[in-house]
This record gives structure tokens, sequence and C-alpha cells, in this order.
């Protein structure tokens, strides 16, 4: 028979489909053949290798391949046809072989191109070239030992082209990278192979697993190989290959493996140095970095992943729980560490962003601001879904990460501590950083918005005893569900009753944790990083103000302070981007509007889980739950909108329909002591009034975002009456406080309610409710509590006496420095006594500057209330005060102490003189029409003269005030003159009065003489009344006392009457005489 008829007589052969060519075949064929022949002569099996291939050989010149032949030795030998079969595919799976024989005898399909020759085991098995499932298990040990498996690779087929991949492939130098290619040709060697190889080729998918357990348990028989680096780069370039779906397939395998037998090294073990590698890999990477973010999608993986999960949560436990600091040391808090703060505060070298900030415009900061944006989005999301995994997964994982959250937050609770701020080096050695906390904050923000909607029914199940747990041990935490620590100790919105006993639940839900555990991570992040961006804006100010002077006199320092401002611009930019991603304030405007709401039903006594209307009066509460609420729940609300206003307004304008709850909370609570104790906190929520309440200055800022919204909400409101009542009231309450600074305090307070006041009045329904509170105690003055309106009035003159004096003193005193320093006086000065000039006037400036900003809003408001509320200011209650207040100014900003008052720049101070002499002008005019007003005008004997009005009517034609008003204010210059005329001469009638006669305080003859009660001491009415508006004691014992308590001397009053009555007729009788 010739080559060519037995070659297709071979390929007719219905066996022959099993190998990949003829010559495959025909090589099979040869060794079945001689294997007969050697059975038969007896001969020896253990001849050499090499004798065996010379011997094949030589059978292949002298066999006839008939297909008879063929298929007898098919039939006879299947079994060895099949192991034909399982040599190809261990050899395709595992690219290793035992047999070295001449490639163009191998080749075909079904056969790898390159293959790693064990030769030793080669040796050592004499004749057996193929491999079986007898000794796979060893080739695939013996691969897997070999130091540099690519120096031997030989050649599979005759295929003469280079082949890089498949040496690539088969050479591969790291055994884990090895093991998953192996897995992934044995799972599809399955997905092909005829249904009698599928046991083997299954059995070689677990012989990958399983070598894969053993590597990772024995890594140091390995020689030179780091296991546990080449596990996180494969999961690394198989998410950045958008194949990791095949090798978490392979890693469960290998984790089921791990777990089921432990003898040898512990899961935990296995899974800690890669814990390790990720921690000093992730700690280097910067936020923008696209690597950072394969990272975090291996840890989204792990904490999915049950068992290591398990050890995640045990491995990010800190070696010291009490120190704040180490919980950033941990993998957890290297994560969250990340961010475009900068990593050592103060130190913008090395810092990647916002770098020479002056050379950017405006767009490119926006556009880098942007693209920072959208990495923080994609981190914050990364965090959130790794945390929501370990809470979900297993009851296990989810208590020891909410134990790990609630003892960083209790090792760093010295974070909000006064001094912490005061001494930074010894903060950021004992505390975690303020990245950490922002970060951490933003995640829980994405865990809490499930139920942060107004109307959500879970919102309500919120249980604030949960704050009012003292010390638990463990196994009660864990059955509790209470992780927080500490917070028994927090100051709550008011304090709890003597008898009042909470009732604890026996369980807390995850509503109640997430919210605690997120307010008082914003506590501790958010709320430091804000004074942090005031004090830089206020430090930015002031270096650029002294940059401007130091060019414009060519001073050396301008370079200096110029680099000054660039760093401090770096930080500021940084902080400011890192505080105003879009989403996290979206996050964070939702949870703080649920608090909103939340707090307003606790306020209102709601134990449902239905929210009730809000209606006033609001009902008696008994045992509130506000009582357990910890001050810091409201003070970051309060925090979050002013941080809003100052530096992302636009949300507020976009989230207007939210901001109703904001007036709800505010009208609750910043008038009432009973629902909220802390006069300093009420007062804070009269800047966040003033922080969602619509912009006045919206004409003169074209750039500020639109208020439409705002403005439907806040002139709509409701409950306008009562919000009107409640500002006035906190503008009452602060004035004592009980705080040793009580006095400076109480103007910065007050300084956003003056706004406040002028857009409600500004609105018919508010200004018609102020004028209410004026009428009742028009109708209440002699009440036993002073009327809340009357209080207020008084406050407010007291406040603008103060403070326009002050303003006076401090601008006289820049006036006469001014003066000294253009004469050169202080260039002969020492260097340190110039600097102390410098900062005097510095200081002076300041100081200035705040109590005109001030005294402009006190006068301003009594301007426009005088406007329509006049009955009690025409009282002799306030008369005579509010008189000679402004007399006293008009003395100095008219008369001839005004040019003490004139500075080289009225703005740098916020000096308003003109506006300051309308504003008076106009008080006057709108009281002028009651005589008692005008007839009280005279009696300010310090201050008024005829003169003055004059000088007054003077100043309004230069200030080119409306001709109407001129002519006004003139006419009432005469008539008070003409008053004035005609008390000079009943006060000289009177001028010999006896002392008994004389109020004791104001030395003034008594009108209504009363006595107080326990001093028994006799004063005029007025006089104790105006008193006791701001100090409710007896001036002469300091006992307490009231309107109510006091008596009238009817004695005395009718013996003065009588001396009066003869005294106008002596001087009827001597004017007659005289005539």
């Amino acid at each position: 028979m010739t080559d060519q008829e037995n070659n297709n007589s071979i390929s007719s052969n219905p066996f022959a489909a099993l190998f990949g060519s003829v010559a495959a075949a025909k090589h099979f064929a040869a060794i079945q053949k001689q294997q007969q022949l050697r059975q038969l002569t007896g001969e020896e099996t253990s001849i050499s290798q090499d004798d065996s291939d010379n011997s094949v050989s030589e059978s292949l010149d002298d066999c006839d391949y008939s297909v008879a032949e063929i298929s007898r030795s098919f039939r006879s030998q299947r079994e060895l046809c099949e192991q034909l079969n399982i040599n190809h595919m261990i050899q395709r799976i595992f690219l290793i072989t035992l047999d070295n024989s001449d490639p163009s005898m191998k080749s075909g399909n079904g056969i790898p191109a390159r293959c790693v020759y064990l030769e030793e085991m080669a040796a050592d098995l004499d004749d057996q070239d193929w491999l079986d499932m007898d000794n796979v298990e060893q080739a695939l040990f013996t691969r897997l030992l070999l130091p540099e498996p690519g120096s031997h690779l030989i050649h599979m087929t005759c295929a003469s082209t280079q082949n890089l991949s498949a040496d690539r492939d088969a050479g591969e130098r790291h055994i884990l990278r090895y093991l998953y290619a192996c897995f992934r040709r044995a799972r599809e060697e399955i997905t092909k192979v005829p249904e009698n190889l599928l046991p083997f080729a299954v059995r070689c998918r677990n012989l990958t697993v399983s070598n894969t357990r053993t590597v990772l348990l024995t890594p140091e028989i390995y020689v030179n190989q780091n296991v546990y680096e080449q596990l996180v780069d494969l999961m690394l370039e198989t998410l950045r290959g958008a194949q990791f779906e095949d090798m978490a397939e392979f890693l469960e395998e290998v984790i089921e493996a791990l777990t089921m037998d432990e003898e040898v090294r512990t899961f935990g073990e296995v899974m800690v140095p890669v814990f390790d590698i990720l921690l000093g890999r992730i700690r280097d990477l910067d936020l923008c970095q696209i690597l950072l973010y394969t990272y975090l999608d291996v840890l989204l993986y792990f904490t999915k992943q049950k068992d290591i999960a398990k050890v995640f949560a045990g491995y990010i436990q800190p070696k010291d729980p009490s120190n704040g600091q180490m919980y950033q040391k941990t993998l957890l808090g290297a994560i969250l560490n990340i961010s475009c703060l900068l990593k050592t505060p103060g130190v913008v070298e090395n810092h990647g962003y916002f770098l020479n900030p002056s050379r950017s415009s405006p767009q490119e900061i926006k556009v880098q601001e942007s693209n920072i944006h959208q990495f923080m989005a994609q981190f914050h999301e990364k965090i959130y879904q790794m945390l929501k995994n370990l809470l979900q997964l297993s009851p296990e994982t989810k208590h020891r990460i909410l134990s790990w959250l609630g003892n960083c937050l209790h090792a760093n609770a010295g974070r909000t501590k006064i001094w912490a701020n005061q001494m930074p080096e010894i903060f950021f050695q004992m505390y975690a950083s303020d990245a950490f906390f922002l970060n951490l904050g933003a995640a829980l923000l994405k865990l809490c918005q499930p139920f942060c909607k107004p109307k959500s029914p879970r919102l309500l199940t919120f249980n604030p005893t949960y704050c009012a747990l003292k010390e638990l041990n463990e196994e009660e935490r864990r059955s509790k569900n209470v992780h927080m620590k500490g917070l028994e100790k927090e100051t709550c919105l008011i304090p709890a009753l003597s008898e009042q006993e909470p009732e604890f639940a026996n369980s807390y839900n995850l509503v109640t944790e997430n919210l605690v555990l997120t307010q008082y991570t914003l506590h501790l992040g958010f709320h430091r990083l804000h004074d942090q961006m005031v004090k830089i804006n206020q430090s930015l100010h002031r270096l650029q103000v002294a940059w401007r002077e130091a060019q414009q006199s060519s001073s050396p320092a301008a370079d200096s302070l110029r680099e000054q401002f660039e760093r401090l611009m770096t930080i500021y930019l940084s902080t400011k981007t890192a505080m105003t991603e879009p989403q996290m304030l979206q996050n964070c405007l939702n949870l703080q509007v649920s608090m909103a709401v939340l707090l307003v039903q606790l306020a209102m006594g709601n134990h449902g889980t239905e929210p009730l209307e809000l209606s006033f009066p609001l009902p008696e509460v008994e045992h509130s739950a506000l009582a357990y609420v910890p001050e810091f729940f409201a003070d970051n609300l309060g925090d979050f909108f002013i941080f809003l206003r100052r530096f992302a307004d636009d949300i507020l304008e976009t989230s207007a329909d939210s901001l109703e709850h904001i007036l709800h909370f505010v009208t609750v609570f910043m008038g009432d002591v009973e629902r909220m104790k802390n006069p300093h906190l009420r007062a804070k929520l009269a800047e966040v009034l003033e922080a969602v309440m619509p912009h006045l200055d919206q004409a003169q800022n074209p750039l500020v975002s639109s208020v439409f919204h705002r403005k439907r909400v806040f002139c709509s409101y409701q409950h306008a009456a009562h919000l009107a009542e409640a500002l006035i009231k906190v503008f009452v309450d602060i004035e004592f406080t009980g705080d040793p600074h009580q006095f400076e305090q109480k103007f910065n307070y007050r300084r956003p309610m003056y706004p406040i006041l002028r857009y409600m009045w500004g609105t018919d329904s508010y200004r018609e409710s102020i004028k209410a509170l004026a009428d009742y105690a028009s109708e209440n003055l002699e009440a036993m509590n002073p009327p809340l309106f009357l209080r207020f009035l008084n406050l407010l003159m007291n406040d603008a006496i103060f403070l326009l004096d002050e303003a006076i003193q401090y601008l006289s005193k820049i006036k006469v420095q001014q003066i000294e320093k253009d004469r050169g006086e202080w260039d002969s000065l020492s260097p340190e006594a110039r600097r102390e000039k410098e900062s005097s006037l510095q200081m002076f400036g300041q100081l200035a500057r705040f109590h005109n900003i001030m005294s402009n809003e006190t006068i301003g408001t009594l301007a426009f209330l005088t406007s329509e509320i006049k009955s009690l200011f025409v009282h002799p209650f306030l008369a005579e005060r509010i008189i000679s207040m402004l007399n006293y100014f008009l003395q100095h900003l008219v008369g001839p102490k005004m040019g003490a008052l004139k500075v080289k720049d009225f703005s740098e101070f916020d000096f308003k003189p003109q506006q300051l002499v309308s504003d008076i002008c106009t008080i006057y005019l709108n009281l002028g029409d009651e005589e008692n007003f005008c007839a009280t005008v005279p009696k300010d004997g310090r201050s008024y003269s005829p003169t003055l009005f004059a000088q007054t009517v003077r100043v309004l034609k230069k200030i080119n005030k409306p001709g109407n008003m001129i002519v006004s204010f003139s006419n009432l210059a005469e008539r008070i003159k003409s008053l004035a005329d005609r008390q000079q001469q009943e006060e000289e009638t009177y001028a010999d009065a006896c002392d008994e006669f004389l109020d004791p305080i104001m030395s003034t003859l008594m009108s209504d003489p009363v006595i107080l009660p326990s001093s028994r001491v006799t004063v005029d009415r007025s006089t104790i009344a105006r008193h006791l508006l701001s100090d409710q004691t007896d001036p002469f014992n300091r006992s307490p006392l009231t309107m109510d308590q006091i008596r009238p001397n009817t004695e005395l009053k009718e013996k003065i009457q009588r001396w009066l009555a003869e005294r106008k007729k002596q001087k009827e009788e001597l004017e007659d005489t005289l005539n």
C-alpha cells in the first residue's frame, strides 16, 4: 500500500477524529504496534528514551498502516487512545509536557504551540512521555517549583513563526498568574471536551484551585515568589481588563478550599499580608489617580465576600483603640485620609492642586474644581459601597464595622475641644485628619439617604434614648445595636427632669444608629473645616489689603506678602473644593432638612411614625424626648445652612421647597427656652434664618444666585407671626446668657437679626405681626413681666447708644494716629515701637468698623420701626432715652465735634455719617407728630440746643436730601424751640423744689412718685419702669422687683401737685404785678 493510500485509509477511519493530524494517528499506531511486538518477543521495557524513539522511527518504516490494522489497534487499546487525549488536554491546560520529541511528529490541532518540558520528571518516569491523571499533580507541582520556567520552553508544533504570546503564557514566571491562567484554560476545556473526558477536565480545574491554596498556605516553598503581591496585581489586572468575573469565580473556589482546612495557616493569616500590601500602596495614592479606584474595586470585592470581609473587619481594628490618630493608620483609615486637602496642614509644597492660583483664570480654577468633584463623587460612592457591604453581609461584620466607627468617633471626640485649634502640633498627633472625617461623613450621609426624606415613615422611628445610654459591655452593645460611646456626657437640648427616666429600647434600629454616627461625624469634621474656611477667608482679606498697601508704597515686603497670599489661596481653594462636592452637599441638605422635621416632631411630643401638622400654640409636653437629643444635632443643622449661605448659596435656591421645614424648626426652637435651653444655640438659629431667607443685596450683587424661590417660601410662610415673635424673643434673651463674655457676644449674635427684621418689615404678614406685638406692649406697659416688644425696644436703644458711642471713640483715636503718622512722628520710633503703633491703628480700625456696622443697623432699625409704631416710643418710659440718644449723636455728626471723626477713608471703617444723620432725622419726623414727644426733646439738657437742629438742617441740605424732608425737619425744629422756651420758664419756676420731690436716680421733679416695696425708696414711675426693662431688681438693694409690686405714693404726689399749683399761682401773680 502506498503512503498516499495509507494516509487516505487512516483519514477515513472514524477514530482518526481523535487526533490532531494524520501524522499523529500514524505515530499512535506505530507506538501500539511496537508495544505489541515487545510483548510477543519479551523485550525489556526499561530501554532508554533514545532507544525507544529509534525503535518507533524504525517501526514507522516497516509497518503496514492498513485501516483494519489501525482499527484493531483502537479497539484493543481504547483506553490508550483516551490517554492520548488526556495528555493533550493536560498540555493545553498547564502548558507542560514530558515529550520532547520532534515537533513534526506532534504537530496538529489540540497541541499548544509551546510547553515547559519537565526534563527531570521525564527522566524519572523513564519510558513514559505522556501526562495522565496519575502524574499530573506531580507535574504541576514540579512546574510551580521551576525558578525560570521560560528556560525550559520547547516547541510543540512545526510552526516556524515566532509566537511571543505562547512563549509568555507557557513561560509565565509568576505562579499565581500562571495558576489563574490554567484555571481559565481548564474551564474552557470543560465546555469543549467530549463527555468521557469531562471528569478529567474538572479534576484539572480543581488542581489549579488546590495548588493555589497550597501556594497561599505555604508560600515559603516557592523561591522568589511574592505570592501576595501577585494576588493583588492579578486582581488589579483582571479589573482593568474587565475580566473580573472569571477572577471572582477562581477566588471563590480558592477561598472555599482555604477555609475548609485551616490547620497549616488560618484564612486570616493568608489575607493579612494581602491587606498589608494594599495598605502600603493605597496610602501613597492621590484622589485623582485612576489606579486608586482600581484598588478600591479590589476592596469592594473583599467587602462583598463574607470570609474576606470578616478578616478585613478584624484587620482594620487599631492597636490602641483609644488613640484617635491610630484609626487613620488602618487600611480603611488610609482610604478615608485621601483628599484634595493638604496632607500636611500648612505645607503647600508637593500639593497637587491649585498651585499658583493667582496665575490661573477663574475659569481654569472652576474647571479644576469640577474635575476634583467628579473624582470625589466616585470616591465617596466606593467608600459608601464598602461600608454598605460590611453592614449587610452578616451580623458579625455589621457589628465589627459599627464598633470600629463608634470607637473611632469616641477616640476623636477631642477634635471639638477649643484647645485643639490652638495646639495644632499636638492635635495632629492625637486625632485623625480633617480629610478622614470629611470622607467618612460623605459616605455615612449616603447611608442615611433612604430615610432622609421629610415624609419618610422610617425617619420617625429614630429613638433619642440611644444617646442617654451609659456604659455597656461588648455583649450588650451587640444585642442592643449600640456602638457609639460617651453620648450620655453630651449636653442635650433641654435638661432632663430629676424624675425623668428614659424608656430604653431592647434594641435600636439602624436608622437611629446611622443618624447618630453621621451627625457626630459631621460634628467632628465638617464643623471644624467650616471654622477653618471662615478664618482663612478673613486672613486672605487681611493679606490682600496688606499686599496692596505694600505694592503702593513699594515696600520690600510686597513679594513676601504675595507669596503668603498665594500659599493661603491654595489652602483656601483646596478646602473649599473638598467641602463643596455637589452630591455630598445635597445629601447633607437632605439629612439636615429631615433632622429639622424630626426635631419639630419631637418638640410636639409625637411618638408615632406619621408626622403631625405644626400648629400654634405648641402642646405642653411632659418628659420631652428633647432631653435626650444632643445639642450637636441642632448645631450641625445650623452650621450647614450658614456654610451654604457663605460658600454654596445656589444650593439653597435649588432646594427652596425644603426650606419651609427649616423655617418650622427655627420658629419652634429659636424663641422657646423650654425646647432649647442654650441661648447661644438659639441665637445661632437667627443666623440660620438669615442664611435661608432671600438676600437683601440682590440688586447690588448680580453674581449671587437667584432668590425667587426663597422669596416665595419666606413671604408665604404660614407661621409668619410666630417666626417674627421668636426672632424678637431671642434678641431679648441673649442679653443675659450667663456667660462671662455675654456683653461682647450679644452684638455678634444680633448682627444677623437686623437684616431679617428689615426684610420682615417689608413683607405685610411679618410687619403686621410685629405691630401686633407693639400694640400688646402699649396696652400692658405695667404688667408684672414687661411685654416682650417693650423689652426689645429698650435693648435696641441700649445697643444703639453703646455702639455708636464706641464707634465715635475709636474714630477719634484713629484720626489722632493718622495725623501723627502723616506728620512723620512715627518715623523716628524704633522698629518695635512703630510696629506697635501700626498694630494699634489696625486694631482700632477693626473695632471702629465693627461698631459702625452695628450702629448703622440699630439706628436703621429704629428708623423703619418708628414709621408705623409710635405710641411706645413717645411714652415716658422710652421717649427721654431715645431723644437724648438722638441728640447726642447729632452733636457728634453735625455739631462742633464732627471734625474729630473725619478720618481718611470713611468706607474703610464702614462709617456712614450721612446715612446716620438721615436715619436720625427720619426717626424725629416719624415721632414728631406726637406733642408729648416734642415736649420731651428740650428736656434733654445734655445735648439739645436750637443751634444743633439748625446745624442738622444745613447738613441735610449739604447731603442733598429731598426738599420735603428738609422743610419738615425745619418746621419740627421750630416747634421744639417754642416748646423749649416755654419749658425753660417753667423750670425757672420750679427750680427750688425740695429734695423730697426729686427723683433720687434722675434728680428731676417727680410727676408720679411710687414706693419700692423692699427698699421703701420713692422714685418716679417712669424711672423705675425704664430700669426694670433691663434689670428686674430694686436698684437700691438688688432684691427682685416687678412693676406690679410697686405702690403709688399718693400722699407725696398730692404734695407735689399742691406745690406745683402754688408755684404756678405765685408766678401768675408776679406777672400780673409786673404788667
